[in-house]
């Protein structure tokens, strides 16, 4: 789908930061809504939908368990 978002879990991306979860929600959104920066007037749409997406990310990187490692750690990575 979006070749700039980037492969957010162990052992592709040891630590994943906030910034890279939010660009990586920041692609998605920009690619399924077709807009690169939107309209003012659908401006406060495009970020709850990224914060939205992100928010999402972050759960499922925290849930994944990378076989042999157990689940994820990140809490260190969001502070």
């Amino acid at each position: 789908m979006c070749r700039s978002i980037k492969t957010l879990r162990p052992p592709m991306t040891p630590e994943a930061t906030d910034e890279d979860v939010r660009a990586a929600a920041l692609q998605y959104v920009r690619k399924v809504s077709g807009f690169r920066a939107p309209a003012a007037h659908n401006r406060a749409a495009f970020e709850r939908a990224v914060e939205a997406v992100a928010e999402a990310t972050r759960h499922l990187l925290d849930d994944l368990e990378v076989r042999g490692r157990g689940p994820a750690d990140r809490s260190s990575a969001r502070s």
